[in-house]
């Protein structure tokens, strides 16, 4: 497995538009790439900003590079959350993973 981590950060006033945005759209969106496994959503305040953390999980290399193109580690983000974003990180971390019980 692959986990891929990826932060991005908005105004507490766009917070909750671009939490609904990623529920709805883009991360059921991401249904579509074979060897995608599901994802974590995790948020906290921080000052003057929210911070947004989503770890996707993979079934191999392939099905991240199928999601993200060759250069996997390039950060995929949509125009429509851009838009709702203070600063966001241009490029993903990638982890060898196993789930533990």
């Amino acid at each position: 497995m692959i986990a891929r981590l990826w932060h991005g950060w908005t105004t507490p006033e766009n917070a909750e538009a671009y939490r609904t945005l990623l529920v709805t759209n883009i991360l059921p969106g991401i249904h579509r790439v074979r060897g995608y496994r599901g994802s974590y959503l995790l948020r906290r305040k921080r000052s003057d900003e929210v911070e947004f953390v989503t770890l996707t999980l993979w079934e191999s290399k392939e099905a991240v590079e199928e999601f993200a193109g060759p250069d996997s580690a390039h950060a995929v983000v949509p125009e429509e959350a851009r838009k709702l974003l203070v600063r966001f990180d241009d490029r993903s971390d990638h982890y060898d993973g196993e789930w533990v019980p």
